[in-house]
């Protein structure tokens, strides 16, 4: 069993959901808001880690400046044949990634076209879903997953 395995042993079943939900797919959306105007755009990277999960950006982004402004944020992704997830919560800026987790991100930044200089890069930064709340819909009803 790799510590990605043990990770997610360790986890609810609902984390882990909600975290295949977010990486079956290409690109889900994130959504943020600053002085009342929404701001949606697509991610890809999540992963598990002590519990929480966790998404990457780069601090020279607009949405990390939006989630040190707010730090509300929505996602949903569709994943066909199972529906849609929403998930909702508050943006943890206290970056604690661990070394795996670090790698991670930036591989798979890197694999999306982006450079930076290695997972230490300062302007690679991690945040966690705190207090999240999710759902899988379909067009008839809402169903809650125990996170």
């Amino acid at each position: 069993m790799t510590s990605n395995d043990s990770e997610r042993a360790a986890v609810s079943e609902g984390l882990n959901t909600v975290l295949r939900y977010l990486t079956s797919i290409p690109a889900w959306y994130l959504a943020t808001s600053v002085n009342d105007q929404p701001h949606v755009r697509p991610f890809s990277f999540a992963a598990v880690q002590d519990g929480k999960l966790w998404f990457c950006t780069a601090t020279t982004k607009d949405v990390w400046e939006e989630l040190v402004q707010n730090q509300r944020i929505e996602a949903t992704a569709w994943w066909p044949g199972h529906g849609w997830l929403i998930l909702r919560g508050r943006a943890g800026l206290d970056d604690r990634a661990n070394p795996e987790l670090r790698e991670a991100g930036w591989k798979h930044l890197e694999g999306l076209g982006e450079h930076y200089d290695g997972p230490d890069d300062p302007t690679l930064v991690f945040f966690s879903v705190e207090d999240p709340q999710a759902w899988i819909c379909n067009h008839d009803e809402w169903k809650p997953v125990e996170l």
